[in-house]
């Protein structure tokens, strides 16, 4: 019985590391080429494992992509909580969130994997619903910090958060693909501080 229980349990720490090996992988290759130009061959190789082990962790690339974007995806929102939430009042916490994210957006597998590759594997709902499931409540959080704060007027909290995600999804973008990146950033700064001060 005790060994059953050893066996099973080895199981499934092989299965847990087996995992993280093609995660592991596949983000690195995802975010250095595209999910486009990545075959499985070269997650499997660049994992150390079998192609069968790839098809009995995940249905297939597709699959594979969604939990890379899901792990990239949290990190980035612990990321930005971090350093948004540490802030001494409500509208540095605004203020610093903005920041943490145009800095997060910098980073090559935020850019290729969440906002390049993702609307187009996933599909835009699968990736909103995602981006909402993680991010809006912290956005939700802030804002309704600063209004109780009286650092901003008190307004619809939902209507404004999603006012907030989508000029965070598109100051995102703009920077993603601009050609001129630190450029592209600063002006983003520079919008983006404005906006919450506006809220005031």
């Amino acid at each position: 019985m005790h060994t059953d229980s050893t066996n099973v349990n080895r199981k499934a720490a092989q299965s847990q590391a087996t995992r993280s090996r093609l995660v592991d992988a596949a983000r690195e290759l995802f975010a250095a080429h595209g999910y486009a130009a990545v075959g499985t061959e070269q997650i499997v190789r660049a994992a150390g494992v079998t192609r069968g082990a790839l098809y009995h962790q995940f249905a297939d690339k597709r699959d594979l992509f969604r939990a890379v974007f899901e792990q990239v995806e949290a990190e980035l929102v612990q990321a930005i909580a971090q350093r948004a939430l540490s802030q001494p009042d409500p509208l540095a916490v605004l203020r610093a969130g903005v920041v943490a994210w145009l800095d997060a957006c910098a980073q090559p597998d935020m850019q290729r994997i969440v906002l390049l590759d993702a609307p187009g594997v996933l599909g835009f709902e699968e990736w909103r619903a995602a981006s909402e499931r993680n991010a809006m409540g912290l956005i939700v959080a802030a804002l309704e910090g600063a209004m109780d704060a009286g650092a901003i007027e008190r307004q619809p909290v939902a209507a404004l958060a999603h006012v907030v995600a989508g000029a965070l999804d598109e100051a995102a973008l703009y920077v993603a693909r601009a050609v001129d990146k630190p450029l592209a950033r600063a002006e983003m700064e520079t919008v983006l501080a404005r906006i919450v001060e506006t809220m005031k």
